[in-house]
């Protein structure tokens, strides 16, 4: 099966990308994708946020907006997976073509804009499938708000209340840069009032449920300094359990194929690797290594998961690597995790997470 997915991957990429996209969800919601197993007592199990995860490696939200396949990734090798960006209503997000690959820099442009189904088929689907999977595998849920909505933040609110119960964990994305205004509430009396009232709503969510649900925030690569000491501090202060650093990027720093650059859109895959590490590594030393960090940005291999990690990662995503290395990948990954362990001496993930964030945050990016 991994040879006929790698046959696959050149065709794919021939193809428009949303094209592609839905194909990909095709072949997993019909079978058409490589089983991988962790062995039970593996060093690449992980403990994060209350949660056990079989591997640190999970798929990015972007990929599965609607729920359809989190257990086929899950089969294919990933440890967790995350859906969505979910809005509390449908949107078609906005006009074709908005998905752009960079082929020469290994990398996408979009500007989506949170396309997505809404809440109610979303959720549907999700608590058909907690009630019919035996064994416990961990999904998040992204949430975000309607790009013409009042009141953003409430929706941030409507989207915890909803999927509490059928997420492992919820996370607040508000650093995506193709709905006008949102990353505003990155930072100021917005940032205050959206924790405040989004832990408020987890905490009553879980007296219900009658266990903690963790609440991640989602920050954007191109935070200065100092809005990114307010958004660390902010996070400690409110209670919210872990961060995931980082979205995609406005910067078009370095790239070589200059056509595709000038469209509009968040930049992911190779380009944004050093920026949104220089940015986990910061996070972590600002954090003292107290909130738990989900590393994502531009990883293409196994040697840039555990630079990650080493920088400050405690799990780390991928999305755009998979476009163009294919599922191969996801196992490529997990055996060079596994063998780093054990070559620098690591008992486990948790052991290795930061021994290199001083080396990164002293890093400078290019301005985005």
């Amino acid at each position: 099966m991994r040879a006929l997915t790698a046959l696959a991957q050149p065709i794919l990429l021939t193809l428009e990308p949303e094209r592609a996209h839905d194909l990909a969800i095709r072949s997993l919601r019909t079978g058409l994708y490589p089983r991988a197993v962790t062995a039970p007592g593996s060093p690449l199990r992980t403990r994060c946020f209350g949660l056990t995860f079989p591997n640190p490696l999970g798929m990015a939200a972007g990929f599965d907006k609607n729920a359809e396949v989190p257990d086929a990734l899950i089969d294919a090798g990933f440890g967790f997976a995350e859906v969505g960006t979910v809005t509390p209503r449908p949107q078609m997000g906005n006009p074709r073509p908005r998905v752009f690959r960079l082929m020469q820099d290994r990398a996408v442009i979009n500007r989506l804009g949170f396309n997505n189904e809404g809440h109610e088929p979303v959720h549907r689907r999700l608590r058909r499938y907690t009630r019919n999977t035996a064994a416990k595998r961990i999904i998040g849920v992204n949430i975000g708000a309607n790009k013409d909505s009042e009141d953003r933040i409430a929706d941030y609110v409507l989207g915890i209340i909803r999927f509490a119960d059928v997420a492992s964990y919820l996370t607040i994305n508000i650093s995506s840069p193709n709905t006008p205004g949102l990353r505003a509430l990155q930072g100021g009396e917005d940032l205050e009032r959206l924790l405040s009232e989004a832990v408020t709503a987890r905490d009553k969510a879980a007296q219900h449920r009658g266990h903690p649900i963790p609440l991640l925030l989602k920050i954007a690569p191109d935070l200065d300094g100092e809005g990114l000491q307010a958004v660390c501090a902010g996070v400690e202060r409110c209670g919210i359990d872990g961060m995931i650093v980082s979205n995609t990027t406005l910067s078009r720093q370095g790239l070589r194929g200059r056509k595709m650059a000038e469209e509009e859109g968040g930049l992911s895959g190779a380009p944004l690797f050093e920026r949104s590490t220089i940015m986990l590594a910061r996070t972590y030393q600002l954090t003292g290594g107290r909130v738990p960090l989900i590393g994502v940005g531009g990883i293409s291999s196994g040697a840039d998961a555990w630079t990650k990690i080493r920088a400050g990662a405690s799990l780390i995503q991928l999305y755009t690597g998979l476009i163009y290395g294919g599922f191969g990948l996801v196992e490529d990954i997990l055996e060079t995790l596994r063998s780093s362990l054990s070559s620098e001496g690591f008992g486990t993930i948790a052991d290795a997470v930061g021994q290199d964030a001083g080396t990164w945050a002293a890093r400078t990016a290019e301005p985005a």
